[in-house]
């Protein structure tokens, strides 16, 4: 049938109709062939409608908002941070790239790091010399034979150097034992105290006077606890 009207639609093409105008198609052709051809559905007239939008899920518009919240809260604090933030670029930047200012800096670091030094040699130096004075004293009462005495005098004051050191260890009523098994006492320091204290406590308890042999223990011991190495944690 299209293929009919088709054809009729060019012989009247080109048959010449009013005046010559021979190039117009007779409506009374075409019309029947358009209508019959749209009428059927293999040729597209329109585009598809767009696929429908999926739901946004309920969890990812919660972690939206939650994340907006955070950016608004977080809103007056961000300008000083992005100040903080440009001037550590620009002291990064000097650093690396200015000599003078490298050297700088270096030198200021390595002041620093003498000053610590020399602080803790001071405090060093004083200690040692506070375990001197003691020590001496322990001495003058061990020559009088009064090995007893000298050797709670060790004991007491290994006691404050252990709270000095390790603040909060020692606590009240608390005895020479429970402090010689405390755990938060490096190995060498806890062993040299158990020493010092084992002698005092058998000399208290266990009816055996502290003799010479017993006191250079004692002393010995004492010594190795003011060896600030002997402090630090294994």
């Amino acid at each position: 049938m299209i293929s009919l009207w088709i054809a009729q639609a060019s012989a009247a093409a080109e048959t010449p109709r009013d005046g010559g105008e021979g190039w117009l198609v007779d409506p009374e052709l075409v019309d029947p062939g358009y209508i019959q051809t749209m009428a059927g559905d293999t040729i597209q007239t329109a585009f598809p409608p767009p696929p429908p939008v999926p739901e946004t899920p309920g969890w990812l518009m919660a972690i939206g908002r939650a994340i907006g919240r955070l950016f608004e809260f977080l809103a007056p604090a961000a300008q000083p941070l992005l100040w903080v933030a440009g001037i550590a670029l620009v002291l990064l930047l000097l650093y690396l790239f200015v000599p003078a200012f490298a050297t700088w800096v270096d030198d200021l670091r390595l002041r620093r790091k003498r000053g610590a030094a020399d602080e803790e040699e001071l405090v060093g130096q004083a200690e040692a010399g506070a375990a001197r004075a003691l020590l001496a004293e322990a001495d003058a009462l061990a020559a009088a034979g009064r090995f007893a005495e000298a050797a709670h005098l060790l004991l007491y004051r290994s006691v404050e150097d252990i709270e000095g050191r390790r603040p909060g260890l020692v606590k009240p009523a608390m005895t020479s034992r429970e402090l010689a098994g405390a755990s938060d006492l490096p190995a060498v320091a806890r062993e040299a105290f158990s020493r010092i204290a084992r002698a005092v406590e058998i000399s208290l308890f266990g009816g055996r006077a502290i003799d010479a042999g017993a006191w250079e223990q004692c002393r010995a011991a004492y010594a190795e606890m003011t060896v600030p190495k002997n402090w630090a944690r294994a």
